[in-house]
């Protein structure tokens, strides 16, 4: 094998496919496409302003004068991680060490990198939340009333003009179970040709896209010192209603390597894997006080 396997050059396909089956997130990482990261860890989002008609008047100076401001509001990546694993050769097949050092890679991806990424978001979303004064109910939902918490949050996002069909409802089980049993709610069941009922909540009137996150990976912070822990002052979120492109979330940096035997002096005969990702998620503010919509427990 060579000195050095870059995992992200040779399996970029297999990653992209495994972030897009496990990361309930991954909706967030693509939204916004023309902001784009700038030098080596800012995202500057732009805030264009434009003044509006005024009354015309015929004439060579019937236009009336406008105004407008374009700036940029910059944002720095603020999630850097990384680890690294000595691996004996022992642990690998040595007549096929790439498909070793895939087996290496998806496990820890599914197993630490992917929550991690979720639980990052999440919370972080939560924190832009509260620093934008962006609507965080913490009332206790139940069937009675889980139907007319709704049909408020989304006569208040169409009212301020939010696409309903742009929206996404990230939510627990625990959320859809209460939507399935909610009171007053009309259902079509769908009768398989086996003898199967499915009852699953698949869209709510203009609402399509709702992603269940489970609920270890949608609290209100967490603990990054060594993986991904529940913070103790953690909260549990119950959903997050969100106009995907009221936020930017974006990957900066993502190095995966495999060093072999003897590339590196700390290990002598083992093999080296490292992995490092840089990230962040930030609100657009003017957007996401009205775009977001938090219900989770009540911190007090």
């Amino acid at each position: 094998m060579p000195n050095v396997i870059n995992y992200v050059e040779k399996f970029s396909t297999q990653l992209r496919e495994l972030y897009g089956q496990f990361l309930t997130c991954d909706a967030l990482y693509h939204s916004n496409t023309d902001i784009q990261i700038t030098g080596a860890k800012d995202i500057k989002i732009p805030t264009l302003s434009v003044s509006g008609y005024k009354d015309h008047t015929r004439g060579s100076l019937g236009f009336k004068a406008g105004t407008y401001e374009n700036d940029f509001e910059t944002k720095t990546l603020d999630h850097d991680r990384s680890i690294e694993f000595v691996i004996d050769p022992m642990d690998f097949d040595e007549t096929d060490t790439i498909i070793s050092l895939a087996n290496v890679q998806r496990r820890f991806e599914k197993t630490q990198a992917i929550p991690e990424l979720d639980c990052y978001t999440y919370s972080k979303l939560y924190a832009e939340a509260k620093r934008v004064s962006a609507q965080i109910k913490t009332d206790a939902l139940t069937v009675s009333n889980i139907l007319s918490d709704f049909d408020e949050n989304l006569e208040k996002l169409e009212d301020i003009g939010v696409p309903l069909d742009r929206l996404v409802l990230f939510c627990t089980p625990a959320y859809k179970k209460l939507l399935k049993n909610a009171e007053g709610i009309q259902r079509t069941l769908d009768i398989k040709n086996g003898g199967g009922i499915d009852r699953r909540v698949h869209s709510i009137d203009d609402i399509t896209n709702i992603v269940t996150v489970p609920s270890a990976r949608f609290k209100t912070a967490y603990d990054f010192t060594d993986g991904c822990k529940a913070d103790g002052s953690a909260k549990a979120i119950d959903y997050i209603l969100i106009d995907p492109e009221a936020q930017v979330s974006r990957v900066k940096y993502s190095y995966i390597h495999l060093f072999a035997p003897g590339s590196d002096s700390r290990t002598s005969d083992n093999y080296l894997y490292q992995n490092r990702r840089y990230n962040g998620t930030f609100a657009i503010d003017h957007l996401f006080k009205d775009g977001c919509i938090i219900h989770a427990e009540s911190e007090e």
